[in-house]
């Protein structure tokens, strides 16, 4: 049998990290060629400038990959990291750099991407719009409750292992980055406002206080499994809790304790769930108390205040007053005189959509979720809005000629995809089309790059909006209007 090699790991001394690439990974350029430096869990966190020893990690034929065990010298563009949780959870992996020179990264991803693989004619790219406020800006949170609690390095070393009954192995909190079956316990989150932070600590004091066992990930037993939160303005908030078993006695306990002890729950729900994976899209949601939704409101200009309703499954941006500005941006570019069909490509629960339907004649909407296109039609009711129309299906199947006869040939296209971008056979339809004008916004500039390639055969970009949805991330959003060709 041939044995494994034990070599030790490469290791590079003193390097300095020149700059940030995709996926908020970092680049070290050096004479065998580019590093890509990973931030693991744990790990000291890089940021350009650094001067930093290197551990290679992985050897591809173009490039290496890395994390970094030791900072020399601290680049000039970090600041303190404001939450003691940071290098261990996987969220607000940026917060160690300035929030002025994330966005700068931010930008320059833009435009690399729209470069380099778009490969098409650009005008200058507007300054990214940041975000306010930077912290709390979250109305939705998803917190696994499972038993399978990270534990330190410090707190293994000193022997206090979960089995040897020191520490509880349960937490409730958020997957360490790369393992499924680890939780990180909470103690304070800057993602969402209060009383985020108060009810999930008040479900893990209960949990144990009680005895209540929570999902092994690996074995699959044990009981609370999630416990979603949503907030809205103005004092809403929407708590609804997974469990595994129809176990009444327990649920009642939780259900009545959350409700007690946090009056301002607006609407309080529950799910069973007895699969094996957490997902409950196809799972149904009981309402214990209140209101089965929340309302988000949202400005639409002349005096007209939109209500969407956001159920427990609803997909809605979960950052609410940026996606404000976001939809501000899609209309103003759409251009609308009151006389365009528009079609809303990806439409969701229809928020774009009735966006921007009072200054068009027609809009449909186009979503794959029939969920999500249910609470569009709820929505477009609510607030009095009868120019709509929402369609469920697959858009590649959906879009053809037959669809574009029986609803109208669009002057306007919205499209938000999802961060896999639009399928080529829908761009291709989208081309067929011809409209006059076509919005895209885009949470993944890499596919938003190469979609655009394909209508750069009848299409110019007139103009490129950066938008900051998720501050001390990597993630950026992007809005780009396309003019279809004399």
């Amino acid at each position: 049998m041939r044995r494994k090699s034990h070599k030790a790991p490469e290791r590079l001394y003193a390097v300095r990290v020149d700059a940030v690439a995709a996926e908020g990974k970092c680049i070290v350029r050096t004479e065998d060629g580019v590093i890509f430096v990973d931030n693991p869990t744990g790990g000291p966190g890089v940021a350009p400038g650094d001067v930093v020893d290197l551990r290679i990690t992985n050897k591809k034929k173009q490039y290496r990959e890395a994390v970094a065990e030791h900072v020399h010298e601290r680049s000039t563009v970090r600041t303190d990291p404001f939450c003691e949780h940071f290098g261990t959870c996987g969220g607000c992996k940026w917060q160690h750099i300035q929030y002025d020179v994330q966005l700068q990264f931010k930008h320059q991803q833009v435009v690399d991407h729209l470069t380099r693989i778009g490969k098409i004619a650009l005008p200058a790219i507007r300054p990214i719009l940041a975000a306010t406020p930077t912290q709390y800006y979250r109305n939705k949170l998803e917190f696994t409750c499972a038993e399978g609690r990270w534990m330190t390095s410090s707190e293994i070393g000193a022997g206090r292992e979960a089995g040897a009954g020191l520490i509880d192995p349960r937490a409730v909190g958020f997957h360490v980055p790369g393992r499924f079956d680890k939780v990180l316990p909470i103690r304070h989150c800057y993602l969402q406002p209060d009383p985020s932070n108060d009810i999930r600590l008040s479900v893990a004091d209960y949990a144990f206080r009680t005895g209540m066992s929570m999902y092994n990930l690996k074995v699959h037993t044990g009981y609370l499994r999630t416990l979603i939160i949503r907030t809205a303005f103005p004092d809403q908030v929407m708590v609804t809790v997974q469990v595994a078993q129809d176990d009444q006695e327990q649920l009642t306990g939780l259900m009545t304790h959350l409700q007690t002890s946090f009056p301002q729950i607006t609407s309080l729900n529950y799910i069973i769930n007895t699969k094996k994976n957490d997902s409950y899209q196809d799972q149904d949601v009981i309402n214990w108390s209140g209101k089965p939704y929340i309302e988000e409101q949202m400005d639409a200009g002349d005096g007209h205040t939109l209500v969407f309703r956001v159920g427990p499954k609803s997909f809605y941006q979960t950052n609410a007053q940026q996606a404000h500005n976001l939809y501000k941006i899609a209309r103003d570019w759409a251009a609308l005189t009151g006389n365009e069909r528009v079609y809303d490509l990806y439409t969701g629960t229809g928020t774009i959509a009735l966006f921007v339907a009072r200054q068009a004649q027609h809009v449909v909407g186009v979503e794959y979720v029939e969920a999500s296109v249910a609470d569009a039609r709820v929505n477009a009711q609510v607030n009095g809005i009868t120019n709509t129309t929402f369609v469920a299906g697959d858009m590649r199947d959906i879009l053809t000629d037959g669809f574009f006869d029986q609803h109208g040939r669009p002057e306007v296209v919205i499209t938000d995809p999802p961060r896999a971008g639009m399928d080529e056979a829908v761009t291709r339809q989208l081309l067929k089309a011809s409209p006059e004008r076509i919005v895209y916004v885009s949470c993944n500039t890499a596919t938003q790059a190469r979609d655009l390639g394909i209508l750069d055969e009848l299409y110019s970009v007139a103009d490129v909006q950066p938008v900051d949805m998720f501050p001390h991330t990597h993630h950026v959003e992007n809005v780009v209007v396309l003019k279809k060709r004399l």
